[in-house]
Parts: C-alpha cells; sequence; structure tokens
C-alpha cells in the first residue's frame, strides 16, 4: 500500500509539473464541468469530483487520447496518457503495466473508456487503478482500447 501511495504522489506531482504550456485546458472562467450536461451512468462522477476537489472516488468514462507520455517507472511502472473527455476536461490517466497489459497500438486520437480511481488535481485530475486488485480488496478497474479491455 505504501509503494502504491508514493508512486501515486509521483504521478500526481510529475502531472501537476507537466503545465498548461500544452494548450489542454484553455478555459474562459467558468469551468467546462459546469456547463455539462451529465453523462449516463457513473461518469458524472468525475465531473462532481472535479468540482468538489474530491479523491478516490470509482469513476467510470470515456476520451479521446491527446497525448501519449513517458511511462513512470519509479516504483510501479505505469503507462501514462492524457485523455480529454467529452467536457473538454483533460484527465491523466495513469495505468499500473506490471499488474495489467499495456496498451501497445496507442495512438493520439484514439477512443479510450476507463474505469478507476479519480485523484483531484488542478490540471483536470489523475485516474489510477485501471487494473484489477490482486488482493481482491479493492473494486477492479479497466481500460477499453479497440474492443479489447485492459485490466
Amino acid at each position: 500500500m505504501k509503494k502504491l501511495f508514493l508512486a501515486l504522489v509521483a504521478v500526481a506531482a510529475l502531472y501537476v509539473g507537466w503545465g498548461q504550456t500544452e494548450g489542454l485546458h484553455q478555459r474562459s472562467g467558468v469551468s467546462d464541468l459546469e456547463t455539462r450536461a451529465p453523462a449516463p451512468g457513473r461518469s458524472d462522477d468525475i465531473r462532481a469530483a472535479f468540482s468538489e476537489r474530491d479523491s478516490g472516488t470509482q469513476v467510470t468514462g470515456k476520451g479521446v487520447v491527446t497525448k501519449l507520455l513517458a511511462d513512470d517507472s519509479e516504483g510501479s511502472r505505469h503507462q501514462r496518457f492524457i485523455l480529454k473527455l467529452a467536457s473538454g476536461q483533460t484527465v491523466l490517466v495513469a495505468h499500473n503495466i506490471d499488474l495489467a497489459p499495456r496498451i501497445d497500438s496507442l495512438e493520439p486520437g484514439d477512443s479510450v473508456s476507463f474505469n478507476g480511481v479519480y485523484e483531484w488535481n488542478a490540471k483536470g485530475g489523475v485516474v489510477h487503478w485501471t487494473h484489477h486488485d490482486p488482493s481482491g480488496r479493492h473494486e477492479a478497474g479497466w481500460l477499453r482500447h479497440s474492443g479489447q479491455t485492459y485490466q
């Protein structure tokens, strides 16, 4: 558990330090999330979690890959990429590739569905736990890309 926490902190720190120079968060004073109609199912949880600066919420959603980032190899290895949601919000996905298969064919512009745990940050947040829990104590997350589920 301690390794997971340290890995999450490292991923969040990298994402926060990434900056807004990439043009992914161009807002006009009103949050994208405030104007978005709720999506069916649990994907509305990510909107609420972001608005309330909440963390630890299990979320489901879908987005388009805007940027592939280098793998995080500190502690547990994580495949990292940025998804842009229909609302315009972006989230960092940190997919543990020590516990789940890597999405080798992932490219910018690809659609990815996800189920995982949302952690708030000012850049849009991080979704992690997109894999099974080997100890069976946590809800299993997943990623779906091109008809294949990765967990």
